[in-house]
């Protein structure tokens, strides 16, 4: 028994914890580059919307995620504007752009489905990768996953990769941290930023839809509940790396994921501890209680040429 609760929290945990993977691979870029993209939450919440309306309308999935990571594409062009060309404070420009997500997706969903719609739309399928356990406990509750989760960790693989060993890896953490010294050597900071923020975007859409089509096949009002703040919250407790933010969205998958496990356990804890219990450790992650933290030199600093 104590196994298969194992493997079913492991499960439960990868698959909480992979819409925060997505999302904080492209914030993590943005970071880097030195914009702050506070408005991952309204992303994610757009993101999942399109891929559920476009599940629906086309009957394909796969289709609905592609109508997302484009349908996106404005919004972020938007926060770059706003942050990078206009140069206004990105704390502010992020919440704009939240509470403008919030309203347009629960405007265009009433609109569509109705207030009370129960919709149920096509899903992404599920995938084993090489047969991994199939058939098995931990093949059915760990390995077998929507594809898109395997897919989001080679891209977050291959980011590290590119960060931390390529030409375009080292422009954009000197952007974050040197911007001028970037623009004196003939690299335009502007463009690099807002290609920082637009893949930020195309991977909340990613997260958002994973989350709608990937996990349940609805869209509710609200749906993402606060996840993109967590994602921001995992890259200051992972200190602005790859690895360590990997490991600080595993632990808030894991949180959120002992609100299902531990009644199993016949572990009582009260129901409201257990779902705050990842924005704690989020909180004490901002607060800096879990070591002293690095950010990039440029963050939230606006760059103009003089």
């Amino acid at each position: 028994m104590t196994y298969e609760l194992a493997a079913i929290f492991l499960g439960s945990a990868l698959r909480l914890a992979a819409p925060l993977l997505l999302a904080a691979t492209g914030e993590l870029v943005s970071q880097k580059s030195g914009v702050l993209n506070t408005s991952v939450e309204g992303m994610m919440l757009t993101g999942a919307f399109l891929s559920a309306y476009g599940s629906w309308l086309t009957g394909s999935p796969t289709l609905g995620l592609l109508i997302a990571m484009i349908g996106i594409i404005p919004l972020s062009l938007l926060q770059a504007f706003l942050s990078i060309t206009l140069r206004s404070n990105q704390l502010v420009t992020g919440i704009g752009i939240n509470i403008l997500a919030l309203g347009g997706t629960t405007l265009a969903y009433r609109e569509i489905f109705g207030a009370r719609s129960n919709m149920i739309v096509p899903g992404l399928d599920k995938w084993t990768p090489f047969g991994l356990g199939h058939g098995t406990l931990i093949g059915d509750t760990i390995f077998n996953q929507v594809w898109l989760v395997y897919l989001g960790l080679v891209i977050l693989i291959l980011t590290g990769i590119i960060l931390r060993y390529t030409t375009l890896g080292i422009a954009i953490n000197a952007v974050g941290t040197a911007p001028r010294a970037v623009d004196q050597s003939g690299l335009s900071v502007a463009k690099i930023r807002y290609g920082a923020v637009l893949f930020s975007g195309i991977m909340s859409a990613a997260a958002g839809s994973l989350i709608s089509i990937g996990d349940i096949h609805t869209f509710t009002e609200g749906m993402t509940n606060g996840i993109g703040f967590l994602v921001i919250a995992a890259i200051i407790f992972g200190n602005w790396k790859i690895g360590r933010t990997t490991l600080a969205c595993l632990l808030f998958g894991a949180a959120s994921s002992l609100q299902f496990q531990l009644p199993l356990l016949n572990i009582h804890v009260p129901t409201a501890l257990l779902i705050v219990l990842p924005y704690l450790l989020a909180l004490l992650a901002v607060a800096g209680l879990i070591g002293r933290q690095t950010a990039p030199t440029a963050l939230t600093q606006p760059y103009q040429r003089s």
